[in-house]
């Protein structure tokens, strides 16, 4: 007995020293996770498992995120920066996009996000505000089309078809939260950069004030005022079900 809890008492030593070895800013990280995925758990339920969802996370994952990202890496290279070419994000290859982070919040929250496409806006050969704000809606329109297409492929199933068409609803509805997700002015999502390219005259320091509390920003919207998200998603899934 003294021996097991001993070596239990080590471990718990050992986990101290190495959570006091992290920086601030990791420490941090690591607990919004944790708050995160305790609020996917609430939110979701016993629907985290349901068959049709963990398919529909599957095609998000492997298939939806490696489209948003090309998408913004072909509206930028179509610009004239082939800064995603040279950092191989010019394509659909999920091991070029996927995030282990933002992959997993998408299975215990419903949004995450895959690793940020980089380009240079010097090198684009039209204006520099137009050329971010095409960019940047590239990634959550190509969330919009996918959507759509799952709306169709709703309205084309039989409903016998119980399965399909739950992996359907899932597949639209995650889409259509990612679409409405990305588009929030916050930094560092892509609202927030069609945002700055809309204001008027040089906001740079604007958005460097910004940039370092829009985590914080970002985490308030998600916990204290998640009608933000899910209302205008709510609607847009509604109306793309009965146009379809």
């Amino acid at each position: 007995m003294r021996r097991g809890r001993n070596e239990h008492l080590m471990a718990l030593s050992s986990l101290r020293m190495r959570w006091n070895t992290l920086t601030g800013f990791q420490k941090v990280a690591i607990l919004v996770v944790a708050a995160l995925l305790l609020y996917g758990l609430l939110a979701v339920g016993g629907n985290i498992l349901n068959p049709a969802r963990l398919l529909a996370i599957a095609l998000i994952v492997f298939v939806a995120l490696p489209v948003h990202e090309f998408a913004h890496a072909a509206a930028a290279v179509a610009l004239g920066d082939d800064t995603p070419k040279w950092q191989g994000r010019y394509t659909l290859n999920p091991l070029a996009h996927i995030d282990p982070f933002g992959a997993l919040l998408i299975l215990f929250v419903g949004f995450g996000w895959a690793k940020p496409v980089q380009w240079n806006p010097r090198n684009i050969n039209t204006d520099v505000r137009l050329g971010s704000i095409i960019v940047s809606l590239a990634g959550p329109l190509s969330n919009l089309a996918m959507a759509i297409l799952a709306a169709v492929l709703i309205t084309a199933l039989p409903p016998s078809s119980e399965f399909g068409l739950n992996f359907a609803f899932f597949f639209l509805q995650i889409n259509v939260l990612l679409f409405v997700f990305n588009l929030i002015p916050i930094p560092p999502l892509d609202g927030s950069h069609i945002l700055f390219a809309l204001l008027p005259g040089d906001n740079y320091r604007l958005h460097m004030q910004l940039s370092q509390y829009g985590f914080l920003i970002l985490l308030a919207v998600i916990f204290l005022a998640p009608g933000v998200v899910r209302l205008p998603t709510d609607l847009i899934v509604r109306a793309l079900l009965s146009f379809a």
